[in-house]
């Protein structure tokens, strides 16, 4: 009789956990779009794909979003929200989700999306158009005096994409529109 009574109780209790656990909001990403079921696009001056996930969940007819990183300084950063959620396609211009959706930014170990190291600066320059994170990484893993490396997208810190080497670690704080890393 208390073999049953405690089988049926861990029977209960794994499906509670199996409905909290896929109760979950699916998240959104960073380096893809959803292109596709547009009905407003909105500019955002705070450059933070967050705010745009924030517009989708106070708009009752969005679905979806995608925030579109800013080209430049004139262009701005831009939020479309969308009617139904179109398939998401891989895009180094974009952050999208679905409606209740979080942003996920990727932390892939030498790369920080979204992390500025403010500080510590000791050499900066423009890069070019086709150039990105990656070149400015590259900069200072060839630089001995290089520790740590902070990339700024076109738009957040002037007209082009800009590259700041540090001869000092500072810490990580968010800032949208950087990318940042440690080298040694």
């Amino acid at each position: 009789m208390e073999i049953g009574r405690l089988f049926r109780a861990g029977v209960v209790a794994l499906a509670l956990l199996a409905a909290a656990l896929s109760a979950r909001p699916a998240l959104a990403q960073a380096n893809f779009d959803r292109p596709g079921s547009d009905y407003l696009s909105l500019p955002l001056s705070s450059g933070d794909p967050a705010d745009c996930a924030l517009s989708c969940e106070r708009d009752r007819r969005c679905r979806a979003w995608s925030f579109n990183y800013p080209t430049d300084a004139a262009g701005g950063a831009l939020c479309w929200l969308k009617s139904s959620v179109p398939a998401r396609v891989q895009g180094n211009c974009c952050v999208s989700g679905v409606r209740g959706a979080g942003v996920v930014e990727p932390r892939t170990g030498a790369m920080e999306t979204s992390i500025d190291r403010f500080g510590g600066d000791y050499r900066s320059f423009d890069l070019k158009s086709d150039e990105g994170d990656d070149a400015c990484k590259a900069a200072c893993t060839a630089d001995a005096k290089c520790r740590a490396w902070t990339f700024a997208r076109p738009g957040y810190a002037g007209r082009e994409a800009h590259c700041f080497l540090k001869k000092d670690i500072k810490p990580p704080r968010r800032k949208p529109g950087f990318v940042s890393g440690v080298v040694r």
